[in-house]
C-alpha cells in the first residue's frame, strides 16, 4: 500500500463502515486512509478482528469529531456458543475449559427468560484481552506474554436484551443462542456471554458478533469497504444528526468570528433542530425536515454551528455567563453528505 501524504486530500467528512471479520479496527482506518487519499483518519468504536458491522470513521480535520462520537450506547446481535471457554472469550481464542451443557441451555422458554434477566445494571470483570491500560500496558499485551492481569469491575447497563433463537448444535457445531443486546459504553459482550456460561454451570463463548447500532449510526447506513472505495466522499454522512445536538446557521460575517473561536450571545446562534412528526423526515434526515427550536439552551449543551450546509464549530453554553464558548473549530468545514 502506497504512502499517503497528510491531508493531501482537502476532504473533511464522516463515513459509516460495515467492517468485516478478519479486520482490526485500524486495519480498516489504513483502508480508508488509501481510498481517500489522506493521512487522518480515525474510527471512534473498536470492533474485535472477528466482529463485524457499524465502525464510524472520520476524514481529515473532521477526525477531531472522535471525542464527541464516542460514549455512545450500542446494539448488537451475538452468538453465544456454550460448552466450551476460551482464553479470549471469544472464537478468536484458544479452548482452555470444556464442560456438558445443561438441558434447560436448549429449552427456549428458559433461554429467553435467562435472556430478559440480564437487563439492567451490575459490575462487570472485562476480559483479560482488552485494550484496558493496566500500568500503562494494555491488558491484552500483558495477557498473551502470560502474566496475571488484575482488572477492576466495571459499572454497566444493559438496556435490552432479547433471545432471537436456540440452536441444538452437532458433531461440528456447539449449541449456541442468538441474542440482541443494547448496552452502555464501557460493556464487553464477552464478558455477558463468559458469565452466562458460569451462571448456568458451563463454559462459554462469543461465537460471532455483529455491531447493528452505535448511537444513532446503524448498519443500514454503513457501506462495505469495497463499495466505499466506488463511492468516496458521495458516502458521507451528516454528522450533526449523528451527533444528536441541536445546531445553529451563521452567514459570512458572524462565520469569520466562529473559525476564530470567539465567544457569542446567546441571541447570536437561534437554534434549530430537526423534526420528527413523520417516519420519512426522520429517515431523510434533510433540510427540510428542520424546525426552531423553542426550548432554550441548557447549561452546558453542546450545539453544531453550520455554514454553507457544513459543521464548522462546536459550541458549549454557559448558563452563568449567558454566552456561547467554543469547544472545537474545524479547518475544514464537515461534509454533511450530498443530499444536504
Amino acid at each position: 500500500m502506497r504512502r499517503v501524504k497528510r491531508g493531501l486530500s482537502g476532504l473533511s467528512l464522516v463515513v459509516g463502515v460495515n467492517k468485516p471479520a478478519g479486520m482490526s479496527s485500524h486495519d480498516v482506518v489504513n483502508r480508508c486512509r488509501f481510498i481517500f487519499g489522506e493521512r487522518r483518519v480515525g474510527h471512534t468504536g473498536t470492533l474485535d478482528p472477528m466482529a463485524t458491522g457499524v465502525l464510524p470513521i472520520c476524514i481529515g480535520p473532521a477526525t477531531r469529531l472522535g471525542n464527541y462520537l464516542t460514549g455512545h450506547d450500542k446494539r448488537y446481535r451475538v452468538s453465544i456458543a456454550f460448552g466450551a471457554g476460551t482464553d479470549t472469550d471469544d472464537a478468536a481464542g484458544q479452548v482452555v475449559r470444556t464442560g456438558e451443557v445443561p438441558a434447560r441451555v436448549l429449552d427456549p422458554e428458559f433461554a429467553a427468560a435467562f435472556v430478559a434477566s440480564l437487563v439492567g445494571r451490575r459490575k462487570q470483570m472485562p476480559p483479560a484481552y482488552s485494550a484496558i491500560k493496566v500500568n500503562g500496558k494494555k491488558s491484552y499485551e500483558a495477557a498473551r506474554a502470560g502474566n496475571i492481569i488484575d482488572l477492576a469491575p466495571r459499572d454497566i447497563e444493559v438496556y435490552d436484551a432479547r433471545l432471537l433463537g436456540v440452536h441444538e448444535g452437532d458433531e461440528a457445531t456447539l449449541p449456541a443462542w442468538d441474542v440482541s443486546f443494547e448496552v452502555s459504553k464501557g460493556t464487553y459482550i464477552r464478558a455477558l456471554a463468559r458469565d452466562a456460561g458460569v451462571a448456568l454451570g458451563c463454559p462459554a463463548h462469543v461465537a460471532a458478533l455483529e455491531r447493528t447500532e452505535l448511537g444513532l449510526l446503524t448498519l443500514e447506513e454503513c457501506v462495505s469497504l469495497e463499495t466505499l472505495a466506488e463511492l468516496k466522499d458521495r458516502a458521507a454522512l451528516d454528522p450533526v444528526r449523528l451527533l444528536g445536538v441541536r445546531f445553529a446557521y451563521v452567514q459570512e460575517d458572524l462565520a469569520a468570528k466562529v473559525a476564530n473561536g470567539a465567544q457569542l450571545g446567546v441571541e447570536a446562534l437561534p437554534l434549530f433542530e430537526r423534526r420528527r412528526s413523520t417516519a420519512a423526515l426522520e429517515l431523510c434526515a434533510c433540510t427540510a425536515g428542520v424546525r426552531e427550536s423553542c426550548e432554550p439552551p441548557r447549561d452546558g449543551e453542546l450545539v453544531a454551528v453550520l455554514a454553507d450546509n457544513k459543521l464548522v464549530a462546536l459550541y458549549a453554553f454557559n448558563e452563568k455567563r449567558a454566552r456561547y464558548e467554543t469547544r472545537c473549530v474545524f479547518q475544514t468545514g464537515v461534509s454533511r453528505g450530498r443530499d444536504l
